[in-house]
């Protein structure tokens, strides 16, 4: 943090924020409404001085008044506006203030007795904290305001030395007294219970972030991500996790923690070829798995890719096991499914933050394509991080949901299921595809039709699968948080089993995919975005 003490003479100006250059496009989770603003040092000094100078200018009062009240209300400027018009009387002694009707020590002499060192010091050499009662030299005063600083942020609620008296020491004097060192360390304090103490303010949890999030008090979206990359929850400061609400984070982390020494033995790092019993550590964010024997599998359940795709999310019973190891197998293929999606999570943050930095200009250069017409590349990393992060969390909102409600359970797996299959698709194109089409060290020469229709192909095929998975998510999402009430799985999932056709639209030049509903204007045959190579 850039600490300042220019807080005391409010000049600087907050820097513009930059602006979101991805807002418009149809990732989901994507905040195009913020209930939330980022905050830069800059932007907290500022709020600081405008809080102050609004105090100072409603209640006419001096500006180390202003300041003791919005601290002792916790930067609350509505309150404390209210309560000082509501009690003045109450409300200045409880900040220390001196009322107008209280004496004050008057000096008729030109030497006065410090009330610490007992010296005798000239009038000019005296000063008084609010009370206007107490004499010190400043010397002693020095000592003592350094010292309080020194000693933690309790400096902001400042008293005067003696022991009796109640009365504040104003920032003001802190002001003109305190060393330069001091200065910044009291006004750092100030800095950090503004936003600490501030029931609308919060630091980003991420680490070595200094950003905070001043939140819109009232919306019902907690999703917050801040500028440092980091999403989070802005309720329990866990990170996102639609569609489970605070309380199912807190119950499955507790879960976790009882259950890590029963699971240990049960999940591990690698896992055997279903063909050739060969052992396979996976290094790739997609479930689907490519042995050296050249079969293929999914790595959660094992089974022939073609017959999976994604698909194993469903638990099965097994009647034959004990009651207590069939609850902790039950617990394990949940857990190793929420597992697995979040180390995908991270891997494709790692490659988002790849293609974002070097990989979109380097196969700009390679390829002689302005680096705006890549950026469907970047559109597509995002949304399967967002993906992968619901995938996961939906495994824990599966694991609380009631065994005895087959309906619901099973309607849930299908919606599930359809879900971890359209994101496969989209990461498998993102990640393996990517190389096929854009990753060869071979320029290409888009002059040609051949490699121009490749790579067009391409382009559709992402954009297509990153739109289509975005909105099943978001309606995944929905469905869930409403608590898969109004929906009617049987019904919904005929729908989806209708075969590939062309339809009727405004224009005529257009068809529509009857699986996904994504229009598309190009010559393709088929759904570029549903179709499984």
């Amino acid at each position: 943090m850039d600490s300042d003490y220019d807080i005391y003479d409010m000049d600087s100006e907050p820097e513009p924020e930059e602006e979101d250059f991805f807002s418009d496009e149809p990732i989901i989770n994507s905040h195009n409404q913020k209930d939330y603003t980022i905050l830069k040092d800059t932007d907290i000094h500022q709020l600081i001085k405008d809080d102050i100078s609004k105090t100072t200018t409603i209640l006419s009062v001096k500006r180390d008044v202003a300041l003791a009240l919005l601290r002792h209300y916790n930067w609350n400027m509505t309150k404390a506006n209210e309560e000082w018009f509501a009690n003045k009387l109450e409300v200045s002694k409880a900040i220390g203030m001196l009322l107008e009707k209280e004496e004050t020590t008057s000096l008729d002499s030109n030497l006065v007795n410090c009330g610490i060192c007992f010296e005798e010091y000239t009038v000019d050499k005296i000063a008084f904290a609010a009370c206007k009662q107490h004499p010190f030299c400043k010397g002693c005063w020095e000592c003592y305001i350094s010292t309080s600083i020194n000693d933690g942020p309790k400096c902001l609620v400042l008293r005067c030395p003696n022991p009796s008296c109640n009365m504040m020491v104003g920032e003001s004097m802190i002001v003109k007294l305190a060393s330069d060192k001091d200065k910044l360390k009291y006004y750092d304090y100030m800095f950090r219970s503004y936003v600490e103490e501030n029931r609308k303010i919060k630091w980003c949890p991420a680490p070595g972030c200094e950003y905070a999030v001043e939140f819109e008090i009232g919306s019902e979206n907690y999703d917050v991500i801040c500028d440092c990359s980091n999403d989070f929850c802005w309720n329990c400061l866990d990170e996102i996790h639609r569609p489970i609400d605070c309380n199912t984070i807190e119950k499955w982390k507790n879960r976790n923690f009882e259950e890590a020494a029963n699971t240990k033995w049960i999940l591990a790092f690698t896992k055997k070829c279903p063909q050739c019993n060969k052992s396979i550590e996976k290094n790739k964010g997609c479930m689907h798995m490519t042995c050296v024997c050249y079969y293929q599998f999914c790595w959660l359940c094992l089974a022939k890719w073609d017959s999976c795709i994604g698909g194993c999310n469903g638990f099965e019973e097994n009647k034959e096991v004990k009651e207590a190891k069939k609850n902790i197998l039950r617990y394990t293929h949940y857990y190793e499914r929420w597992v697995s999606n979040e180390k995908s999570k991270q891997q494709a943050l790692k490659d988002l933050n790849e293609m974002r930095n070097e990989g979109v200009k380097k196969l700009s250069e390679l390829h002689s394509l302005p680096e705006t017409e890549l950026e469907f590349i970047i559109q597509a990393w995002q949304q399967i991080v967002e993906c992968r992060r619901v995938l996961k969390w939906s495994y824990a909102y599966g694991f609380y949901l009631p065994e005895e409600d087959k309906v619901k359970t099973q309607f849930f797996e299908y919606l599930q299921g359809e879900a971890g299959a359209d994101l496969e698709r989209l990461h498998h194109c993102a990640e393996q595809e990517l190389l096929d089409h854009l990753g060869s060290t071979k320029k290409l020469d888009y002059t040609e039709q051949g490699s121009y229709k490749n790579y067009e192909r391409f382009r559709s095929k992402l954009i297509g699968l990153t739109k289509v998975t975005g909105n099943y998510f978001e309606k995944l999402v929905t469905a869930l948080e409403n608590g898969l009430k109004d929906v009617n799985s049987k019904e919904y999932k005929r729908k989806r089993e209708i075969p590939m056709s062309n339809i009727t639209v405004d224009d005529s030049s257009m068809w529509a995919c009857d699986r996904c509903s994504f229009l598309n204007a190009d010559y393709y045959t088929v759904c570029q975005m549903c179709v499984v190579d």
